[in-house]
């Protein structure tokens, strides 16, 4: 069916034939349906663009400005009375702070990497020390690749069911 008007009364809207979900769906599906009219009432969306206009003319720092203070109330010792962890809170509140921060710390511009410096021991870490024979093994089996012209080595130990030794450079 083809509407030219969508229908706006009520009675011209019950008038209209029914068909499933089921239906409706297979037919949006199958491409038989070419146009949807989504009906809304027409006063609560001038009403809620009103609401709108009036949020968008206070401007966004008073809306957020509005919305951290109500943030701040609602996070206050009086606030949590209600809930079921007050008691555990209020018994930890020394770790917790009495003005929280209404957003993240600024960054400093700290990065925290590791850049190795060409000589430098490979970093493995594990649970028992290796043995000075295969420290040594494996420190020779570097510098022999390193001396080759390879990169990004990587050792595996194979079959001891626990986790494998594996160092890259």
């Amino acid at each position: 069916m083809k509407l030219e008007n969508p229908p706006t009364l009520a009675s011209e809207l019950t008038s209209l034939p029914v068909t499933s979900w089921r239906r409706f769906a297979r037919d949006l599906h199958d491409g038989r349906i070419e146009q949807i009219c989504i009906l809304s009432d027409v006063e609560r969306m001038k009403c809620e663009a009103e609401e709108l206009k009036q949020l968008v003319a206070e401007g966004v720092d008073a809306l957020s400005a509005k919305s951290k203070k109500e943030r701040f109330d609602e996070q206050s010792w009086d606030s949590l009375k209600s809930s079921p962890f007050y008691e555990v809170l209020r018994e930890y509140r020394d770790v917790l702070p009495d003005d929280i921060p209404a957003e993240l710390p600024q960054d400093k511009g700290v990065q925290h990497e590791i850049d190795l410096v060409p000589g430098t021991k490979y970093c493995v870490t594990r649970q028992w020390p290796l043995p000075r024979e295969q420290v040594k093994a494996i420190d020779d089996f570097f510098e022999s690749r390193r001396k080759a012209g390879q990169r990004a080595y990587v050792l595996c130990q194979e079959g001891t069911g626990r986790v494998a030794h594996r160092s890259c450079l």
